[in-house]
């Protein structure tokens, strides 16, 4: 039988007549042409339409051996996200992305440092990537560290950089304890907000990107029951 892929190498996997089962492909990599001729908002929808593949358990069959040998001699992604540190949100997959697709980031709280802004700016102005999402998601134990004023080690100066997000979420109406998931929503939401304000405002590099359209910048929040990305653009 043929192998086949679609245009954008997205929906891939053919179908064994005789078995009925779904058998991995040898998925493409992409190339630095298919990479520049990329828009942000292409970049954005293709993450939409891999988190509904996920959401509905129809994510992409691929051969990953002979995707890691297919981008062994270069890289060209197509977005940078950042996520949390949180073991239950397999990035690649909640977007239905393969070797060579997107840079990942993780840090708990997906917070900014120089560390992340570097990364990004190697992403994007070094490598190419035309857009950075900054993903948040339910129950995150750095949001909920922050609101208990949580003091240990290292992580003290790391929760600090979610107390802006604290701050902006002083009018929420009900008890602004931990113990109120939708008051840890509310600040995780705040974070998103806060982590693309200090993107634009700490980086001069990607900042003038997004002024010339060449990159977008958007946030994610993960729905841990159901896998579903509600985007914030």
């Amino acid at each position: 039988m043929n192998k086949t892929t679609n245009q954008n190498s997205q929906n891939s996997f053919k179908k064994d007549t005789d078995t009925k089962t779904n058998v991995p492909l040898v998925e493409k990599v992409l190339t630095a042409e298919e990479q520049a001729a990329l828009t942000p908002d292409i970049v954005l929808q293709s993450l939409k339409d891999g988190n509904k593949r996920f959401m509905n358990n129809q994510i992409t069959a691929r051969d990953y051996s002979a995707m890691v040998r297919n981008s062994a001699n270069g890289q060209y992604p197509k977005a940078v996200i950042l996520s949390c540190l949180d073991s239950r949100i397999p990035v690649e997959d909640v977007f239905d992305n393969g070797i060579g697709d997107i840079f990942v980031a993780r840090v708990a709280g997906s917070i900014i440092n120089e560390d992340i802004l570097g990364s990004m700016e190697y992403g994007c102005k070094v490598s190419g990537a035309k857009l950075i999402l900054v993903l948040g998601h339910q129950s995150c134990g750095a949001i909920i560290s922050a609101i208990d004023d949580v003091k240990l080690g290292n992580i003290t100066k790391l929760l600090a950089k979610i107390k802006p997000a604290l701050n902006k979420s002083q009018n929420y109406k009900g008890e602004k304890t931990s113990k109120d998931k939708n008051y840890v929503d509310e600040v995780g939401y705040r974070n998103v907000l806060n982590s693309i304000e200090t993107i634009k405002t700490k980086s001069p590099v990607l900042k003038e990107m997004l002024d010339k359209n060449e990159i977008r910048i958007a946030g994610g929040y993960y729905y841990m029951e159901t896998g579903e990305v509600k985007f914030i653009e």
